[in-house]
């Protein structure tokens, strides 16, 4: 069976609650089931992560890796600045999709450049929870490549 990890960065577990005019009013827990759901529609196995904390994000990377897991990332603001997480996705050998709640490039230019994007497969942005299923899609779907 396909092992998927998804990987939400920092002030994700405040969906709901923060800027709920950019991110909606569903929640972390409600994105989590949504995704394994899907998951199982597709029969593979989705393990969920969310870490305020970039060590810990670059160890489920890792981890992701050694697994042979693809990964469904959104690394939060450490899009913008984040060398360590960029080079711990370009140490694994594994696919990545970068995704993105919000449409980060409507937004403050901050967010409109990503480090991590180089080394991900694709990026998907702005389309709210389907943009975690599409990136689930395009992975599995590479899988017959």
């Amino acid at each position: 069976m396909k092992r998927i990890y998804v990987i939400n960065g920092p002030n994700l577990n405040r969906l709901g609650l923060r800027e709920p005019d950019v991110y909606g009013h569903e929640t972390l827990a409600d994105l989590e089931k949504f995704i394994q759901m899907k998951g199982k529609l597709h029969s593979c196995e989705v393990h969920c992560f969310q870490s305020n904390s970039e060590g810990q994000i670059i160890d489920w990377i890792h981890e992701a890796g050694e697994k042979n897991a693809s990964m469904i990332i959104n690394p939060g603001a450490y899009t913008h600045y984040s060398y360590a997480i960029r080079d711990a996705i370009a140490s694994v050998s594994v696919p990545v999709m970068e995704v993105h709640i919000s449409n980060v490039h409507a937004r403050e230019s901050f967010r409109h450049h990503s480090v991590t994007a180089a080394v991900a497969k694709g990026q998907i942005v702005g389309l709210g929870f389907k943009g975690y299923e599409l990136a689930l899609l395009a992975l599995l779907e590479g899988e017959t490549e």
